[in-house]
C-alpha cells in the first residue's frame, strides 16, 4: 500500500533550473578572470559550454528526475574544473623551487627601490615588499659585495649580509621570511611590514 503522502511526491517533479537558467549560471561562471589564465583551460570550457547546452536542449524531453541527475553531474564536473584551475594559478609560483630573490630582467637598485617606494605610496604593499628586498639585494651586487647570482634565495642572501652586519641578522632573517611569504605564498601585507624592509636597505647593509 502506498502511503497517502507519495502520490503527491509521484506527481510533483524536483524543482529544477530551467535550461536558460543553467546556461545564465554556466556563462557567470566561465566569465570569472581565473578561467583565463591558460588557453586549455579556457578550451575546456568552451567545450564544456557547448556540452552543455546540447544536454539541455535533448534533455528537454526527458523525465525530471533523468534531466536533475545530468545536471548535478554537470555541476559537479564544473566544480572539478574551477579546482583544477584555481590549483593551475597557483602553480607558476610553487614550482619555482629555488624562490629565487632576482627577476630575469636587468633592474638597478635605484629603479628597483624608487618601485618600491610608489607601491608604499600607492598601498600596494606585497608589491613594495618584493622590490624593497630586491632593491636591497641588487644595491649589495653593485658594490661588490654579493655575488650576482639569479637563483640565490631571500634566506641565502639574508645570511650572506647577516655576516658582515650581525646587528641587522634579525632583521634579514625576518625580511627574507616576509619576502617568501608575500610573493610565494600570496601572503598579504601591510604598511609597516614594507616599511621595514625599506628600512634595512636604507640602513646600508654591508656598507663599511
Amino acid at each position: 500500500m502506498i502511503p497517502a503522502s507519495w502520490p503527491g511526491l509521484l506527481r510533483d517533479p524536483p524543482l529544477l533550473p530551467t535550461p536558460e537558467d543553467a546556461r545564465s549560471e554556466l556563462r557567470r561562471e566561465l566569465v570569472r578572470p581565473e578561467y583565463h589564465q591558460r588557453n586549455p583551460v579556457q578550451e575546456l570550457l568552451d567545450w564544456l559550454g557547448r556540452t552543455i547546452d546540447g544536454t539541455l536542449q535533448a534533455a528537454s524531453g526527458t523525465p525530471p528526475l533523468a534531466t536533475f541527475a545530468a545536471l548535478v553531474a554537470f555541476l559537479l564536473l564544473v566544480l572539478g574544473v574551477g579546482a583544477l584551475v584555481s590549483r593551475t594559478r597557483r602553480s607558476p609560483r610553487q614550482r619555482a623551487g629555488t624562490r629565487a630573490v632576482l627577476a630575469d630582467e636587468q633592474v638597478g637598485a635605484a629603479e628597483l627601490r624608487a618601485h618600491a617606494e610608489t607601491a608604499l605610496a600607492e598601498g600596494r604593499y606585497e608589491d613594495a615588499v618584493v622590490d624593497a628586498y630586491r632593491a636591497l639585494t641588487v644595491l649589495q651586487v653593485e658594490r661588490g659585495l654579493l655575488d650576482d647570482a639569479p637563483g640565490a634565495t631571500a634566506h641565502e642572501v639574508a645570511r650572506t649580509l647577516g655576516a658582515r652586519r650581525p646587528d641587522l641578522v634579525e632583521s634579514l632573517e625576518s625580511a627574507a621570511r616576509l619576502f617568501d611569504e608575500v610573493l610565494y605564498g600570496d601572503r598579504p601585507a601591510d604598511r609597516d611590514q614594507a616599511l621595514s624592509v625599506l628600512a634595512i636597505d636604507a640602513a646600508g647593509v654591508g656598507a663599511r
